[in-house]
């Protein structure tokens, strides 16, 4: 059947007409459509947020233009929320003929958005959830929501809201945590033909700036490349985070560019390139110095999956001249599994060093590295099957040599050195690790079931390892995840040696990883024999308050040379390294040892004797006890006066990083 140009033109003329008339009802009924919809989300907004949507007044002045004016939200009993003098939008005509809405323009002028915390509660808690979002995730199962189209859905809706012509002013948000407080204060924000250009006033209780915002942003295209800078010689600083979080940070500019946002094969992901010059971080637990580094790059890729998020492995980052590839997923599909990969291609060991942050790594300042090197690093945990942590680190060397220690002198560790503790900040009493000091005991001084009982209950494998123990590592997971704290770190003997001898006791995230940089120097150069590095460890390691080595410890507690101790003294003095000062909690009011400590005490001795570390004849006697004759029992005395506040239970030490 052919149809003719005739029916055609007329069937285009009735759509035509038919489009005019529901335009033409849109127009005629469009107040009072838009009076019912601002009716309903009064109500919503006290039903189910407890709070007053109050506007003055809102009219078209266009056919999709919209002004509205002294529009704010006050939830009952609280601060306002947001508040706006007076906005005008426009949305695009035809995306809304099909159920979209999409803004064609946004001006605003004069607004203030209050996010207050008080004591008794804050002034936006009740719009995180709803009551009819929390009846409805109790009667969904979380198995049916698929996140990636969840996501897409939210990231469509938002960059439609974000209009091609904008032009926003004097618009001030306001943070007040209990009086922790941070001013912003956009003056301008405006984008015209995908050109975007801010002026941002900020005011703490710490600092005042202005930031500038520009660069190019297409919110159809999901597009963006924006640079955000400062005057300030300072760079910019983050608001809010150095008082509630001790997290002082500036950078000297950021860049962040988006060039897509998109599904594929059913997963949302968001891939760009972001750029920070000049970071600044300060922070007790990360170092005690302000952490700098000149540059920082990245081109991300993050993906949503209907029951995954990840850092693709396609992503690459930069740390100055430290080139790595991350890729971490979390899977919560059937169990809850976390895996991360991270690899560091071939370089130069020399610009490897170079690159290294020097709050981070201070003793690294001067030392030198010939050859290259590769690194990688595969993590696997699984929350519901513990037993197969994985943990694998292997580093690839070629040629790879220490020339030169810097600032570390790793080799003095081999003659006669100095050595003082460090509490809390404090520099204490200087030792002298070699025969000027009289206190100094040789590995051959030392009774053999001593060695045997530190080793068993600290490094079994220390003669055979290279400094680390992998599956030390993962029971160390395993162990500080179900107690929800980290009350296990792993650390090896070559570890303790290095924090005590080279670094300070400083609970920071710089010592730590400087710790493992330097054990592994030590231990893969040849630097120093293992025998060594035991006996250094004997004669400066803490044994108690203001006791440092075991020559000291032996008299200390059993007023006799470490030649000298039985096996269960020995068993004692190894128990008490992770907690010396707390060595008193031990004991009951009687000034014996507690049931736990003897039961701790014989399960040492007979893996001594399982290991064939210990063949006395009376080693099938059990626990023979101990009596502390030394200085130490003074402190006992003390120890029964307060005796009834211990837990007659494992005390645990957290790790200390």
């Amino acid at each position: 059947m052919k149809i003719s140009k005739k029916f055609i033109y007329r069937s285009l003329l009735v759509f035509l007409a038919v489009c005019l008339i529901i335009v033409g009802c849109i127009f005629a009924f469009r107040q009072q459509i838009l009076d019912k919809v601002i009716a309903k989300a009064k109500q919503k907004c006290q039903t189910e947020y407890q709070a007053e949507l109050h506007l003055k007044a809102a009219t078209f002045t266009g056919l999709t233009t919209v002004e509205v004016s002294e529009f704010s939200i006050v939830p009952m009993g609280k601060d306002t929320l947001i508040s706006v003098d007076r906005v005008e939008a426009k949305a695009a005509l035809f995306p809304l003929f099909l159920g979209n809405l999409q803004l064609d323009f946004l001006h605003l002028k004069k607004g203030k958005l209050q996010l207050i915390t008080t004591a008794t509660g804050s002034n936006f808690e009740t719009f995180l959830k709803s009551k009819n979002e929390v009846s409805s995730v109790e009667s969904s199962s979380d198995s049916d929501v698929n996140y990636a189209r969840k996501l897409d859905k939210l990231s469509t809706v938002f960059l439609n809201l974000i209009p091609t012509q904008l032009n926003l002013s004097n618009f001030q948000v306001i943070v007040n945590d209990k009086g922790k407080q941070a001013l912003i204060n956009v003056r301008t924000l405006a984008i015209d033909d995908e050109e975007l250009q801010s002026e941002i006033a900020v005011k703490t209780n710490t600092f005042e700036q202005i930031w500038t915002i520009s660069g190019e942003a297409d919110p159809r295209d999901r597009k963006a490349d924006l640079v955000f800078t400062t005057s300030d010689p300072a760079g910019v600083k983050l608001p809010y985070f150095d008082e509630r979080f001790q997290l002082q940070s500036s950078f000297k500019s950021a860049r962040l560019q988006i060039e897509d946002i998109d599904t594929e094969e059913g997963n949302f992901y968001i891939q760009g390139y972001s750029e920070l010059v000049g970071l600044r971080v300060n922070q007790p637990k990360i170092a005690v110095d302000t952490v700098y580094i000149p540059k920082l790059n990245s081109s991300y890729k993050f993906v949503v999956g209907p029951k995954f998020v990840a850092i693709d492995s396609s992503t690459t980052a930069k740390i100055n001249n430290i080139s790595f590839k991350p890729y971490v997923k979390l899977d919560f599909e059937t169990d809850t599994i976390f895996d991360m990969k991270v690899s560091i291609p071939k370089m130069q060991a020399q610009a490897f060093l170079n690159s290294l942050p020097v709050a981070l790594f201070p003793n690294t300042v001067g030392m030198k590295a010939s050859g290259n090197f590769a690194y990688k690093l595969n993590f696997h945990f699984n929350k519901n099957n513990l037993k197969d942590v994985v943990f694998e680190s292997n580093l690839d060397r070629e040629n790879l040599k220490i020339i030169s220690y810097g600032k570390a002198d790793i080799p003095k560790i081999n003659g006669v050195f100095a050595y003082s503790a460090i509490e809390n900040g404090k520099r204490q009493r200087e030792i002298i690790v070699g025969p000027e000091n009289p206190n100094f005991t040789t590995l051959a001084e030392i009774a053999p079931e001593l060695k045997s009982a530190v080793l068993t209950s600290e490094d079994p494998s220390f003669f055979s390892h290279k400094g680390f123990v992998t599956e030390a590592f993962k029971q160390s997971i395993v162990k500080n995840f179900k107690t929800k704290k980290f009350s296990r770190g792993g650390s090896t003997i070559s570890m303790q040696l290095v924090k005590n001898v080279f670094l300070t006791r400083q609970k920071t995230l710089a010592r730590k990883l400087e710790e493992i940089l330097l054990v592994y120097i030590l231990e893969n150069n040849r630097i120093v024999s293992k025998s060594r590095m035991l006996e250094v460890y004997f004669n400066i390691i803490e044994w108690g308050p203001n006791v440092y080595g075991i020559g000291e410890a032996s008299r200390f507690y059993f007023q006799k040379s470490p030649a000298n101790l039985t096996v269960d003294e020995c068993i004692f003095l190894a128990g008490i390294i992770p907690s010396p000062k707390k060595f008193n909690w031990q004991f009951n009011s009687q000034g014996e040892l507690k049931p736990y400590v003897r039961k701790q005490h014989e399960f040492i001795k007979s893996l001594m004797i399982r290991r064939g570390l210990y063949r006395s004849a009376d080693s099938l006697g059990g626990y023979g006890g101990i009596r502390i004759s030394g200085p130490a029992s003074g402190y006992i005395k003390i120890a029964k006066e307060v005796d009834s506040t211990a837990v007659d239970s494992l005390e645990i030490e957290e790790f200390e990083f």
